[in-house]
């Protein structure tokens, strides 16, 4: 617990220097067992915690706070705990992504960094001073560990807080840079990517997710793709790609070579393979999660180097996009 608690205080004065949390605003936890959390108190400066700032509290709720209070925040910390096998939880309130997200719904990637960790930040509507609705909260963390609540702050989760940390800051600078950017040109956010948000045709019929039928209708699309097909003899896509349902013998591979998938077989013998549970492709399949995010989050399972599979992050992302393409049952 020692160790976890002077994880925490490194932590939030890293978010105090950092300008991310000011006076006694933002709250961070940790997972200390399986039953129990530890928390900043209520009223607590992040920039300036001690042992006595950060409380225990037992998740089933048998607890005493006669001593400190936790933060008014404990509610949706507590939920997303249990909903979740994340470690670490940081709410803190930003000063650009507040602002940002005050005036605009959602962020623009003007970076490869941006579109990698980030991907599509879910971005939620807040009408208290604390978070008194946190269902949606945890449907949002769903298919990102990183969640902005208009006009109040951002909630990141993570195994480490190294990880919880990164996303506020790499979203901080996200905004920073979407922001700049237009100082320079007032359109540099209109039309980027047309390339990649080209409409396709949906298929009327629905099929089983995962049956062969959902993923032979994604293939014919792949290969009827210009993009792809432009791409992938420009960087020589030429591999063998694998993607599996968790709990299932469900197991599809791709076989590329230069963008055109030529064969699809059902095994697992691939350099690359992605997996995850159902509720996961799901969210993949509807366009509410971006594959190369939920690798980096680790809602998906990687077999290979993500470094490697890089390379063709253009063609491969509009892949994933085509998996939105088909309806599903």
């Amino acid at each position: 617990m020692k160790i976890l608690k002077e994880e925490m205080i490194k932590v939030g004065k890293r978010l105090y220097d950092a300008g991310l949390a000011v006076a006694n605003s933002g709250n961070i936890s940790a997972r200390l067992n399986d039953e129990d959390i530890l928390i900043t108190a209520t009223g607590t400066h992040l920039g300036s915690l001690n042992d006595s700032d950060i409380v225990v509290v037992n998740l089933s709720g048998a607890n005493d706070f006669s001593d400190k209070k936790p933060s008014s925040e404990l509610p949706l910390h507590s939920l997303i705990y249990k909903n979740f096998p994340v470690k670490t939880v940081i709410h803190c309130h930003p000063p650009l992504i507040n602002a940002y997200f005050a005036v605009s719904d959602s962020i623009k990637a003007l970076t490869f960094e941006t579109k990698f960790y980030l991907g599509e930040v879910p971005v939620l509507t807040q009408e208290t001073p604390t978070v008194t609705k946190t269902q949606p909260v945890i449907d949002a963390l769903r298919s990102n560990n990183l969640v902005v609540l208009k006009n109040h702050g951002a909630v990141a989760t993570g195994n480490t807080f190294k990880e919880s940390l990164s996303l506020i800051e790499a979203l901080e600078e996200a905004v920073l840079t979407a922001s700049v950017a237009r100082l320079f040109k007032k359109d540099t956010l209109d039309g980027l990517d047309r390339a990649l948000k080209d409409e396709l045709t949906k298929k009327d019929a629905a099929y089983p997710m995962f049956s062969r039928e959902h993923i032979q209708a994604i293939v014919d699309l792949v290969n009827q793709d210009e993009l792809i097909a432009q791409k992938g003899r420009e960087l020589d896509l030429t591999l063998k790609l694998a993607i599996k349902l968790d709990g299932s013998d469900k197991a599809y591979k791709f076989n590329f070579e230069k963008g055109r998938v030529v064969r699809l077989d059902f095994d697992l013998d691939a350099p690359y393979v992605i997996s995850a549970p159902k509720e996961v492709w799901e969210q993949v399949f509807l366009g509410k999660l971006d594959s190369f995010v939920a690798v980096t989050q680790g809602k998906m399972k990687l077999q290979g180097q993500m470094g490697q599979l890089s390379r063709w992050y253009v063609p491969f992302s509009r892949l994933f996009e085509l998996f939105t393409r088909v309806k599903f049952q």
